[in-house]
């Protein structure tokens, strides 16, 4: 295994499986917040990736019980929100264009950027105690990445119960709405299991052809809609009273004043 990341990052890197998979974690438990720093130090790690030919597949995960908590709030206050979006979709759209497969690992809580950052990959594998959900409805906030991708993952009527309540689902349902691929105790093993049974002896250079074939139209379609809905939720959500209030009362623990 050759380590290609800086121990102070909250991220780490590295290959391993014959130099074949591609390992990225998140390493700033216990929550994982998806922070301006967070985001950098992923799009450098997923550079890594260019002009290599031999990878067949990338392992997302994150150490400690849980995946992440979701996006920096603070991050989403009026004066850091466009650069935070900005940064934030730029990412997630560097990751649909990875024209290798991205297995997602999860344990515990993946809430909020978190989740959108899971369904920018392409397979999801989690355990029994997961947790996922999208409560930024919550605070009075939208969430743009998954409003794009979400319905593409579990359909509409499923994506807009999940964005409207900002309910938090158990492993068991997400399997059941298309959103898990596998529940097991060490969802790692699994990932790399299903890896090495189904990507590992595959001709590199076709698996790159069989992904963008899949995606054709589909990245465009979502680059279209997530500019317009960042461009909502910059130029008309947050001029509203109730978002900044619902970001405010929740950094002041305080029950939010909605007008």
């Amino acid at each position: 295994m050759s380590e290609v990341s800086a121990t102070v990052s909250p991220v780490k890197s590295w290959f391993e499986q014959e130099e074949m998979l591609f390992r990225i974690r998140l390493c700033a438990p216990k929550a994982n917040i998806i922070d301006a720093v967070m985001v950098t130090e992923l799009s450098q790690a997923f550079e890594q990736l260019k002009g290599n030919n031999q990878v067949r597949a990338v392992l997302l995960d994150a150490e400690g019980a849980h995946f992440s908590f979701g996006a920096s709030v603070e991050e989403h206050l009026p004066e850091q929100c466009a650069a935070m979006l900005k940064s934030f979709h730029t990412l997630l759209l560097q990751m649909l264009s990875v024209t290798v497969p991205i297995l997602v690992v999860i344990r515990g809580q993946c809430l909020g950027g978190g989740l959108e950052l899971a369904c920018a990959g392409s397979l999801i594998f989690a355990n029994p105690e997961a947790k996922m959900g999208q409560p930024e409805i919550v605070l009075g906030v939208i969430a743009p990445a998954a409003s794009c991708l979400l319905p593409i993952r579990v359909g509409q009527a499923r994506a807009e119960d999940l964005l409207l309540s900002g309910r938090i689902i158990d492993t068991f349902e997400s399997q059941n709405r298309g959103l898990t691929q596998e529940i097991s105790d060490d969802p790692e093993a699994s990932a790399i299991s299903y890896f090495k049974t189904h990507l590992k002896s595959k001709s590199a250079s076709s698996l790159r052809f069989a992904l963008q074939a899949s995606r054709k139209g589909v990245i465009g379609e979502i680059k279209r809609k997530l500019a317009a809905v960042e461009e909502l939720y910059l130029e008309e959500l947050m001029k509203t009273h109730d978002a900044v209030e619902g970001l405010q009362a929740f950094l002041e623990k305080r029950p939010a004043q909605w007008e």
